[in-house]
C-alpha cells in the first residue's frame, strides 16, 4: 500500500511553479470543481501559518464577512 500524503503531493505539484503560474493554478480552482477544494486549503493552509495575527484576524473579518453575505442554500 502507498503512503500518500495529500498536503506534500500538492506542495510537489506547485512548489517550482512561478508567481503567474500559482496565480493560475488559484485562479482555475477557485468556483470549479470540489476535487480543487484540498488543493486550495493547502496553499491557504501555508499562508496562514506564515502571517501575523493581525493579518490572520483580517481574513477572519472578511471571510466571516462575506459568508454573513450569502444566502442558505438547500444541502
Amino acid at each position: 500500500m502507498i503512503n500518500l500524503d495529500l498536503r506534500q503531493a500538492i506542495i510537489n505539484n506547485v512548489r517550482n511553479n512561478t508567481k503567474e503560474q500559482m496565480k493560475d493554478v488559484i485562479e482555475d480552482s477557485v468556483g470549479n470543481e470540489e476535487k480543487t477544494l484540498p488543493g486550495l486549503g493547502v496553499l491557504f493552509e501555508l499562508i496562514w501559518k506564515e502571517i501575523s495575527a493581525e493579518e490572520q484576524s483580517k481574513l477572519v473579518d472578511a471571510l466571516h464577512a462575506k459568508l454573513q453575505q450569502m444566502k442558505p442554500t438547500a444541502t
